[in-house]
Protein backbone atom coordinates (compact mmCIF):
# COMPACT_ATOMS: atom_id res chain seq x y z
CA UNK A 1 0.00 0.00 0.00
CA UNK A 2 1.36 3.42 -1.00
CA UNK A 3 0.26 5.85 1.70
CA UNK A 4 -0.55 9.37 0.56
CA UNK A 5 -2.17 12.03 2.74
CA UNK A 6 -1.39 15.73 2.17
CA UNK A 7 -4.52 17.40 3.50
CA UNK A 8 -7.98 16.83 4.97
CA UNK A 9 -10.04 17.22 1.82
CA UNK A 10 -8.53 15.61 -1.31
CA UNK A 11 -10.53 12.74 -2.80
CA UNK A 12 -10.39 9.82 -0.37
CA UNK A 13 -9.28 6.44 -1.71
CA UNK A 14 -8.66 4.31 1.40
CA UNK A 15 -9.46 4.72 5.11
CA UNK A 16 -9.56 2.76 8.36
CA UNK A 17 -12.92 3.04 10.11
CA UNK A 18 -13.07 2.23 13.81
CA UNK A 19 -14.67 -0.91 15.16
CA UNK A 20 -17.93 -0.68 17.17
CA UNK A 21 -18.21 -4.26 18.36
CA UNK A 22 -17.52 -5.49 21.91
CA UNK A 23 -16.88 -2.06 23.43
CA UNK A 24 -17.16 -3.43 26.95
CA UNK A 25 -18.99 -2.10 29.98
CA UNK A 26 -19.89 1.52 30.59
CA UNK A 27 -16.85 3.14 32.21
CA UNK A 28 -16.94 4.52 35.72
CA UNK A 29 -16.26 8.23 36.19
CA UNK A 30 -12.65 7.52 37.11
CA UNK A 31 -12.24 5.33 34.01
CA UNK A 32 -13.37 8.04 31.55
CA UNK A 33 -10.60 9.85 29.68
CA UNK A 34 -12.45 12.78 28.14
CA UNK A 35 -14.93 15.39 29.38
CA UNK A 36 -17.83 14.30 27.17
CA UNK A 37 -17.67 10.73 28.43
CA UNK A 38 -17.39 12.05 31.97
CA UNK A 39 -20.60 14.00 31.44
CA UNK A 40 -22.60 11.21 29.81
CA UNK A 41 -21.53 8.69 32.45
CA UNK A 42 -22.59 11.21 35.11
CA UNK A 43 -25.97 11.66 33.42
CA UNK A 44 -26.41 7.93 32.71
CA UNK A 45 -26.70 8.65 28.97
CA UNK A 46 -23.57 6.82 27.76
CA UNK A 47 -24.41 5.15 24.41
CA UNK A 48 -25.29 1.49 24.01
CA UNK A 49 -23.25 -0.76 21.74
CA UNK A 50 -26.18 -1.45 19.41
CA UNK A 51 -26.63 2.31 18.82
CA UNK A 52 -22.92 2.74 18.10
CA UNK A 53 -22.96 -0.17 15.63
CA UNK A 54 -25.97 1.26 13.81
CA UNK A 55 -24.41 4.72 13.40
CA UNK A 56 -21.02 3.41 12.24
CA UNK A 57 -22.71 1.09 9.75
CA UNK A 58 -24.50 4.04 8.13
CA UNK A 59 -21.21 5.98 7.97
CA UNK A 60 -19.47 3.00 6.34
CA UNK A 61 -22.20 2.74 3.69
CA UNK A 62 -21.66 6.40 2.75
CA UNK A 63 -17.91 5.81 2.37
CA UNK A 64 -18.50 2.73 0.21
CA UNK A 65 -21.05 4.60 -1.90
CA UNK A 66 -18.32 7.06 -2.83
CA UNK A 67 -15.90 4.32 -3.85
CA UNK A 68 -13.69 4.44 -0.75
CA UNK A 69 -11.83 1.28 0.29
CA UNK A 70 -12.67 0.74 3.96
CA UNK A 71 -10.44 -1.23 6.35
CA UNK A 72 -11.52 -2.25 9.85
CA UNK A 73 -9.29 -3.20 12.81
CA UNK A 74 -9.67 -6.59 14.41
CA UNK A 75 -12.19 -6.71 17.23
CA UNK A 76 -10.65 -6.89 20.70
CA UNK A 77 -13.07 -8.19 23.30
CA UNK A 78 -14.35 -5.58 25.77
CA UNK A 79 -12.36 -2.75 24.21
CA UNK A 80 -13.71 0.52 22.81
CA UNK A 81 -12.15 0.80 19.33
CA UNK A 82 -14.45 3.40 17.80
CA UNK A 83 -11.93 6.23 17.47
CA UNK A 84 -9.33 5.08 14.93
CA UNK A 85 -7.92 8.62 14.59
CA UNK A 86 -6.23 8.40 17.99
CA UNK A 87 -4.25 5.24 17.30
CA UNK A 88 -2.16 6.47 14.35
CA UNK A 89 -2.06 9.10 11.61
CA UNK A 90 -0.57 9.50 8.14
CA UNK A 91 1.44 12.47 6.90
CA UNK A 92 2.53 12.26 3.25
CA UNK A 93 3.71 8.63 2.82
CA UNK A 94 4.48 7.83 6.47
CA UNK A 95 2.29 6.43 9.24
CA UNK A 96 3.08 7.44 12.81
CA UNK A 97 1.97 5.31 15.75
CA UNK A 98 0.51 7.52 18.46
CA UNK A 99 1.65 7.29 22.05
CA UNK A 100 -1.95 7.12 23.23
CA UNK A 101 -2.88 7.19 26.88
CA UNK A 102 -2.06 3.89 28.64
CA UNK A 103 -5.75 3.03 29.14
CA UNK A 104 -6.08 2.54 25.38
CA UNK A 105 -2.77 0.90 24.53
CA UNK A 106 -4.39 -2.47 23.73
CA UNK A 107 -6.08 -0.96 20.68
CA UNK A 108 -2.84 -0.81 18.70
CA UNK A 109 -2.53 -4.55 18.11
CA UNK A 110 -5.84 -4.61 16.23
CA UNK A 111 -4.30 -2.56 13.40
CA UNK A 112 -1.83 -5.25 12.34
CA UNK A 113 -4.20 -6.05 9.46
CA UNK A 114 -3.36 -2.59 8.07
CA UNK A 115 0.35 -2.48 8.97
CA UNK A 116 0.95 -5.78 7.19
CA UNK A 117 0.24 -3.95 3.92
CA UNK A 118 2.62 -1.03 4.56
CA UNK A 119 6.38 -1.04 3.95
CA UNK A 120 8.19 -1.27 7.29
CA UNK A 121 10.32 1.81 6.52
CA UNK A 122 7.15 3.92 6.28
CA UNK A 123 6.03 3.05 9.83
CA UNK A 124 7.31 5.26 12.64
CA UNK A 125 7.12 4.95 16.41
CA UNK A 126 7.35 8.00 18.62
CA UNK A 127 9.98 8.44 21.32
CA UNK A 128 8.61 7.61 24.76
CA UNK A 129 8.33 11.25 25.87
CA UNK A 130 6.59 12.40 22.67
CA UNK A 131 2.80 12.23 23.04
CA UNK A 132 0.51 12.98 20.11
CA UNK A 133 -2.84 11.69 18.86
CA UNK A 134 -4.24 11.99 15.35
CA UNK A 135 -7.06 14.29 16.41
CA UNK A 136 -4.48 16.97 17.13
CA UNK A 137 -2.87 16.69 13.67
CA UNK A 138 -4.60 18.70 10.93
CA UNK A 139 -2.97 18.77 7.49
CA UNK A 140 -3.17 21.66 5.06
CA UNK A 141 -0.74 20.71 2.29
CA UNK A 142 2.64 22.19 3.30
CA UNK A 143 1.28 23.28 6.68
CA UNK A 144 0.70 20.95 9.64
CA UNK A 145 -1.47 22.43 12.41
CA UNK A 146 -0.79 20.72 15.72
CA UNK A 147 -3.02 21.04 18.76
CA UNK A 148 -0.83 21.05 21.89
CA UNK A 149 -0.95 21.76 25.61
CA UNK A 150 1.96 23.46 27.37
CA UNK A 151 0.67 23.81 30.94
CA UNK A 152 2.74 22.57 33.87
CA UNK A 153 -0.21 20.35 34.83
CA UNK A 154 0.04 18.39 31.53
CA UNK A 155 0.70 15.07 33.25
CA UNK A 156 -2.33 15.52 35.51
CA UNK A 157 -4.82 16.19 32.70
CA UNK A 158 -6.35 13.22 30.87
CA UNK A 159 -7.49 15.58 28.10
CA UNK A 160 -3.94 16.85 27.42
CA UNK A 161 -2.89 14.52 24.61
CA UNK A 162 -0.13 16.23 22.58
CA UNK A 163 3.04 17.83 23.91
CA UNK A 164 6.07 19.84 22.83
CA UNK A 165 8.24 16.72 22.50
CA UNK A 166 5.92 15.46 19.77
CA UNK A 167 6.03 18.77 17.93
CA UNK A 168 9.83 18.69 17.86
CA UNK A 169 9.91 15.05 16.74
CA UNK A 170 7.50 15.69 13.87
CA UNK A 171 9.47 18.74 12.79
CA UNK A 172 12.56 16.55 12.45
CA UNK A 173 10.65 13.84 10.59
CA UNK A 174 9.08 16.33 8.13
CA UNK A 175 11.59 19.18 7.76
CA UNK A 176 9.94 20.42 4.58
CA UNK A 177 6.64 21.11 6.39
CA UNK A 178 5.68 24.26 8.26
CA UNK A 179 4.37 23.28 11.70
CA UNK A 180 1.97 25.64 13.42
CA UNK A 181 1.31 24.72 17.08
CA UNK A 182 -2.08 25.81 18.41
CA UNK A 183 -2.46 25.60 22.18
CA UNK A 184 -5.86 24.33 23.32
CA UNK A 185 -7.91 24.96 26.44
CA UNK A 186 -8.28 21.78 28.49
CA UNK A 187 -10.82 20.48 30.99
CA UNK A 188 -11.29 16.86 32.05
CA UNK A 189 -14.89 17.13 33.28
CA UNK A 190 -16.66 20.02 31.47
CA UNK A 191 -16.99 19.49 27.68
CA UNK A 192 -18.03 23.11 27.18
CA UNK A 193 -14.89 24.46 28.85
CA UNK A 194 -12.12 22.41 27.23
CA UNK A 195 -11.05 20.95 23.89
CA UNK A 196 -9.96 17.31 23.66
CA UNK A 197 -8.30 17.51 20.22
CA UNK A 198 -7.66 20.21 17.64
CA UNK A 199 -10.30 18.75 15.31
CA UNK A 200 -12.89 19.51 18.00
CA UNK A 201 -12.36 23.25 17.51
CA UNK A 202 -10.94 23.62 13.96
CA UNK A 203 -11.30 21.77 10.66
CA UNK A 204 -10.57 22.68 7.01
CA UNK A 205 -13.24 21.69 4.49
CA UNK A 206 -13.52 22.25 0.74
CA UNK A 207 -10.15 23.45 -0.59
CA UNK A 208 -9.81 26.74 1.32
CA UNK A 209 -12.63 26.89 3.87
CA UNK A 210 -12.56 26.14 7.59
CA UNK A 211 -14.84 25.53 10.56
CA UNK A 212 -13.59 27.22 13.75
CA UNK A 213 -14.61 27.67 17.37
CA UNK A 214 -12.47 30.63 18.35
CA UNK A 215 -12.72 30.20 22.12
CA UNK A 216 -11.16 26.76 21.97
CA UNK A 217 -7.68 28.25 21.75
CA UNK A 218 -5.67 29.25 24.80
CA UNK A 219 -4.21 32.23 22.91
CA UNK A 220 -6.27 34.66 20.82
CA UNK A 221 -3.34 35.08 18.45
CA UNK A 222 -3.80 31.50 17.25
CA UNK A 223 -7.36 32.20 16.18
CA UNK A 224 -6.23 35.39 14.42
CA UNK A 225 -3.51 33.43 12.63
CA UNK A 226 -6.11 31.03 11.24
CA UNK A 227 -8.17 34.01 10.06
CA UNK A 228 -5.12 35.32 8.24
CA UNK A 229 -4.45 31.97 6.58
CA UNK A 230 -8.00 31.17 5.46
CA UNK A 231 -9.57 34.66 5.26
CA UNK A 232 -12.53 35.68 7.38
CA UNK A 233 -14.91 35.21 4.45
CA UNK A 234 -13.92 31.52 4.28
CA UNK A 235 -14.53 30.79 7.97
CA UNK A 236 -17.65 29.29 9.55
CA UNK A 237 -17.68 30.31 13.21
CA UNK A 238 -19.17 27.86 15.69
CA UNK A 239 -21.09 28.81 18.81
CA UNK A 240 -20.13 27.28 22.14
CA UNK A 241 -23.07 24.88 21.94
CA UNK A 242 -22.13 23.83 18.40
CA UNK A 243 -18.59 23.13 19.59
CA UNK A 244 -20.01 21.08 22.47
CA UNK A 245 -22.03 19.05 19.94
CA UNK A 246 -18.79 18.61 17.92
CA UNK A 247 -19.81 20.46 14.75
CA UNK A 248 -16.18 20.83 13.62
CA UNK A 249 -15.60 17.07 13.62
CA UNK A 250 -16.93 16.44 10.12
CA UNK A 251 -15.12 14.26 7.58
CA UNK A 252 -14.34 15.16 3.97
CA UNK A 253 -14.55 12.54 1.22
CA UNK A 254 -13.46 15.09 -1.39
CA UNK A 255 -13.29 18.90 -1.74
CA UNK A 256 -16.93 18.80 -2.80
CA UNK A 257 -18.34 16.12 -0.47
CA UNK A 258 -18.37 16.14 3.32
CA UNK A 259 -19.97 13.76 5.83
CA UNK A 260 -21.69 15.57 8.69
CA UNK A 261 -24.04 14.79 11.56
CA UNK A 262 -27.62 15.23 10.41
CA UNK A 263 -28.54 17.57 13.28
CA UNK A 264 -25.84 20.16 12.47
CA UNK A 265 -28.51 22.21 10.71
CA UNK A 266 -26.83 25.64 10.61
CA UNK A 267 -23.45 24.25 9.52
CA UNK A 268 -24.89 21.83 6.95
CA UNK A 269 -27.04 24.53 5.40
CA UNK A 270 -24.05 26.88 5.16
CA UNK A 271 -21.81 24.24 3.55
CA UNK A 272 -24.48 23.47 0.99
CA UNK A 273 -25.95 26.87 0.21
CA UNK A 274 -22.93 29.15 0.69
CA UNK A 275 -19.98 26.88 -0.04
CA UNK A 276 -21.76 24.79 -2.68
CA UNK A 277 -20.82 21.44 -1.16
CA UNK A 278 -22.64 18.12 -1.08
CA UNK A 279 -23.36 17.20 2.55
CA UNK A 280 -23.88 13.54 3.37
CA UNK A 281 -25.97 13.67 6.55
CA UNK A 282 -25.63 10.72 8.93
CA UNK A 283 -26.79 10.05 12.52
CA UNK A 284 -23.79 10.16 14.85
CA UNK A 285 -25.18 11.73 17.99
CA UNK A 286 -24.82 8.63 20.16
CA UNK A 287 -21.15 8.21 19.26
CA UNK A 288 -20.55 11.89 20.06
CA UNK A 289 -21.39 11.10 23.67
CA UNK A 290 -17.99 9.40 23.93
CA UNK A 291 -16.05 12.53 23.01
CA UNK A 292 -15.57 12.04 19.26
CA UNK A 293 -17.48 12.23 16.01
CA UNK A 294 -16.91 11.46 12.33
CA UNK A 295 -13.29 12.51 11.87
CA UNK A 296 -12.33 10.83 15.14
CA UNK A 297 -13.66 7.52 13.81
CA UNK A 298 -11.39 7.51 10.76
CA UNK A 299 -7.73 6.97 9.89
CA UNK A 300 -7.25 8.07 6.25
CA UNK A 301 -4.56 6.13 4.38
CA UNK A 302 -4.74 7.35 0.79
CA UNK A 303 -6.09 10.50 -0.82
CA UNK A 304 -5.52 11.63 -4.40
Amino acid sequence: MELHIKNETAKLKAVVLGQPGSIGKVPTLTETYDAKSYETVSLNTYPKEEEICKEMSIFEKVLLKHGVQVFRPWTIENCNQVFARDVAFVIDDKIINSNIIPDRDDEKEAYQIVYDQIAYNKIYNLPEKAHVEGGDVVLYNDIVFLGIYLGEDYSNLKSARTNLYALNFLKELFPEKTFIPLELKKNDTDPRAGILHLDCTFMPVNSNKAIIYKDGFANKKDYKLLLDIFGKENIFELTREEMYLMNSNVFSISPEVVVSEKNFVRLNTHMEEVWGMTVERVPYYEISKMGGLLRCSTLPLIRE
